[in-house]
């Protein structure tokens, strides 16, 4: 049997070692899919010096079958669907519209609990996300219907690359999202795989206020690497970005 990762957080220090041309590129920003995501995106950017934010996706899940995707909703109204689940199990419209509802509400409250509507949108700081260079971070990729919802929502923002990084990952769910994103990264591509957790030695549920404590923990570090503003007044907590020589040579 392939590697099994402790818990997330040490499979996100693992990952990281796999980006390290991304370090220190003030055009890098790092999001994690919450909630399960989250600590392994935390470790990523934590490593790369970058950024940490969250972009809200959710699986629409088969009644009595959650971990069967019927499809997926994401950030700015996107929305997937697995023909292949909805053809062999027949799921009748009014179902699969009612789930989709669900989980766009569940999209919506967790927007607001992270504060990602208005990072989404305007930029943590003022800053835009257009033309970054985004990593996507997940604790594992099963069939990829998640993962292509958050894909095409971020394509919507005009990223100037998206690089999808995740610790484990199925042959064929690699293999498909590869066409989708410039760059994906796994450290295991098994082709028996039955679910994510199987690949973790511990794999509990992430909390809301897990996420919520790691994102301020990564803002926090984050705004300590960044210099004082050159003039600005003692106290002022003014700060602005470098650029920092390119990492392609790690």
């Amino acid at each position: 049997m392939d590697r099994i990762f402790q818990n997330r957080r040490e499979a996100g220090r693992l990952l990281a070692g796999t980006l390290q041309r991304y370090a220190d590129r003030e055009e890098v920003l790092v999001l994690g899919i919450p909630r399960g995501g989250v600590p392994v995106a935390y470790e990523v950017a934590r490593a790369l010096h970058a950024p940490l934010e969250v972009f809200v996706v959710r699986k629409v899940g088969m009644p009595g079958n959650p971990e069967l995707a019927m499809g997926a909703v994401a950030s700015g109204g996107i929305r997937i669907y697995n023909p292949m689940v909805l053809r062999q199990y027949a799921v009748a419209e009014e179902l699969l519209q009612a789930a989709m509802q669900k989980q766009e509400a569940e999209v919506r409250r967790r927007e607001s609990l992270y504060g990602s509507d208005r990072a989404w949108e305007h930029g943590r700081e003022g800053r835009s996300w257009e033309n970054k260079t985004v990593i996507l971070v997940d604790d594992g990729l099963a069939t990829g219907c998640t993962m292509r919802a958050a894909v095409r929502a971020l394509k919507a923002r005009r990223p100037a690359r998206i690089v999808v990084a995740v610790p484990t990952a199925s042959a064929a769910g690699f293999a498909e999202m590869r066409f989708e994103v410039e760059e994906c990264a796994a450290l295991l591509t098994p082709r028996e795989f039955q679910s994510v957790g199987e690949w973790y030695a511990e794999f509990p549920q992430t909390t809301d206020e897990e996420v919520a404590e790691l994102l301020r923990l990564s803002r926090q570090e984050h705004a300590a690497q960044l210099p004082k503003e050159v003039g600005a007044a003692p106290g002022s907590g003014n700060r602005q970005e470098i650029t920092t020589p390119s990492q392609e040579s790690r």
